[in-house]
């Protein structure tokens, strides 16, 4: 009996090794215990450092790095083997991951839904409490100009959404 499940778990032992994916961090990062932006911070990870990826969920990848394990956003993990590439290059690289225009050499800006497949983008309800958080975020426009100003960022105009009848 238990030779059968030496033998058992040695066979699924590749199949679990198969299943992960290996890949570099592309910047400094935490990792958090859960998928969220505001889950509890459980580690960190270095620029360059090398990671196993375990498991996706939407746009996050539950990763195991040298100083921890925990979730990291998509954004942050290159899969695959590391290259050695150019600062310039590497720059170039993410850039492109974060406009989701990789190789057309323009840069646009995305709506974040990078990682979500389109049954997950389908099946995707309104939340009330997550509309809330993110209206938790909202500036004034006082409180704006006063940031662009200590930044010495210059205006720009543009049209505002009408308001939501």
């Amino acid at each position: 009996m238990r030779y059968s499940l030496l033998v058992g778990l040695c066979l699924l032992m590749p199949m679990a090794a198969a299943a992960q994916d290996s890949g570099q961090a592309l910047k400094a990062d935490s990792l958090v215990a859960e998928p969220y932006a505001d889950a509890k911070k459980v580690g960190a990870m270095a620029k360059g450092d090398p990671v196993t990826i375990l498991k996706r969920s939407g746009g996050w990848y539950q990763i195991k790095a040298p100083k921890g394990q925990g979730w990291v956003r998509m954004l942050s993990i290159r899969r695959g083997q590391a290259a050695k590439t150019g600062a310039a290059k590497e720059a170039g690289g993410v850039a492109a991951l974060s406009t989701g225009r990789a190789g057309t050499g323009q840069i646009v800006s995305t709506t974040g839904v990078r990682g979500l497949s389109e049954e997950e983008l389908k099946a995707a309800k309104f939340d009330e409490e997550e509309l809330k958080k993110a209206e938790a975020n909202a500036v004034s426009k006082a409180d704006a100009q006063a940031f662009a100003a200590k930044g010495k960022l210059t205006a720009r105009s543009f049209a505002y959404l009408p308001a939501p009848k």
